[in-house]
């Protein structure tokens, strides 16, 4: 109903918050996305943002969705603890000497192109936190979610802390209720999860 074409892993979805089947469609690409590229390893979820401006509240927002619902993995990045620029590399360093081989899904905010913003994007591989405001921090994610919350290209800065929390909190729905439906499913239909907490 929602892929017409064969699953391709190295393919990406973009879902704008408006459409009808957005959450629909989240949750079964996340579910295929899953289902192609874990391997029965720990499972970190990677909230990455801040929560001292709103464009770059995303992340921790889904966290904190998560934090308090997902049984199936280590939520990382919420209101309370962010995962941000100034500590990402300790938050690293510590998942990958804790867990043997985790599977990370990093998920951040980004800044783009005025028609898209709203737009959700599941992709293979990691994801480059910090890039939209010219930060050079380390790549994350053995796959990332984005939403895309504003226009990117003049005072990042200044349009991340001018973004509407409406188009913040509505792609934070999409996301965290697609993320804890799919784990169910996925996790459900499969083996049970090595989970990390």
């Amino acid at each position: 109903m929602f892929l017409q074409e064969p699953y391709a892993p190295q393919r990406e979805l973009r879902i704008h918050m408006d459409s009808p089947l957005a959450y629909k469609m989240f949750c079964h690409y996340f579910v295929k996305t899953l289902a192609h590229t874990y391997n029965a390893q720990p499972l970190v979820i990677m909230c990455i943002g801040t929560d001292r401006s709103t464009g770059d509240a995303l992340g921790p927002l889904v966290g904190e969705r998560l934090y308090k619902g997902c049984k199936y993995a280590q939520v990382l990045g919420n209101l309370k603890e962010p995962v941000h620029a100034v500590n990402l590399e300790e938050v690293l360093e510590k998942v990958h000497s804790t867990y043997d081989k985790p599977f990370i899904i990093a998920i951040d905010a980004s800044l783009g192109r005025s028609e898209n913003v709203g737009t959700i994007k599941i992709a293979p591989g990691a994801l480059r936190p910090g890039a939209g405001v010219n930060k050079n921090l380390p790549p994350v994610g053995d796959f990332h979610i984005t939403g895309v919350v504003n226009v990117g290209g003049f005072m990042e800065y200044l349009v991340l802390q001018n973004t509407r929390l409406f188009t913040v909190m509505k792609m934070v729905d999409i996301i965290s209720i697609g993320i804890l439906e799919g784990l169910e499913i996925f996790f459900g239909k499969n083996k049970n999860p090595i989970n990390p907490t």
